[in-house]
């Protein structure tokens, strides 16, 4: 599987399970609900920076967002 896309279907995941919209997301990490919305759909190579700041803003370690998708994502 494409990194990126286990990644931001892993962001789209805790996104929602926090109940925060792109835009919330984006305004914790400083970047505007376009690149939020890029990552999801994982077409965005994320770096190391902006998966820190990207699993801050969700309250979840970094290595959530690389790990096998959680049960009930949709993957």
């Amino acid at each position: 599987m494409d990194i990126r896309k286990l990644f931001g279907a892993n962001v789209r995941f805790y996104r929602i399970a926090a109940g925060l919209s792109q835009e919330a997301v984006a305004e914790r990490m400083g970047v505007d609900r376009a690149y939020v919305s890029m990552i999801e759909r994982g077409s965005q190579n994320a770096t190391l920076l902006s998966i820190h700041e990207t699993a801050q803003a969700l309250h979840v370690k970094p290595a959530d967002l690389l790990a096998d998708p959680p049960a009930g994502s949709e993957l």
